[in-house]
């Protein structure tokens, strides 16, 4: 694990779905950011979520479960929700613990997007 900080920035889009970026390092340390920058997101059938995970460097359990909550809070308010970006090591951690089977992954960001439009 490297010393990364962590940036959780939304994009600056004025379109839906919201984007949010994760960047660095998400673990118990850091997760309460992520929680703080969600807690403000709209959420609804035509506010869809994309999180990009691009530059994501380090993800452990807490960081796991930030990201199954912030989809169980889309899910309940029937908002689309997408993860964009992941390296290919974060892809075979989900697909091991089965998140892939949750979670819509995309490669890109505007793939995502493109996913979430009618």
């Amino acid at each position: 694990m490297t010393d990364q900080t962590l940036t959780v920035t939304l994009d600056p889009r004025s379109t839906a779905p919201t984007v949010l970026r994760i960047a660095g390092e998400l673990d118990h340390h850091t997760t309460p950011r992520v929680r703080e920058v969600l807690d403000t997101v709209p959420l609804g059938p035509d506010a869809g979520l994309v999180i990009d995970l691009t530059d994501l460097a380090y993800c452990d359990s807490t960081g796991i479960t930030v990201l199954i909550t912030a989809y169980q809070r889309a899910q309940a308010a029937g908002s689309p929700f997408g993860l964009a970006g992941l390296s290919r090591e974060l892809t075979r951690v989900f697909q091991i613990i089965g998140l892939d089977k949750v979670f819509p992954f995309h490669p890109t960001v505007d793939a995502a997007i493109d996913a979430q439009r009618p």
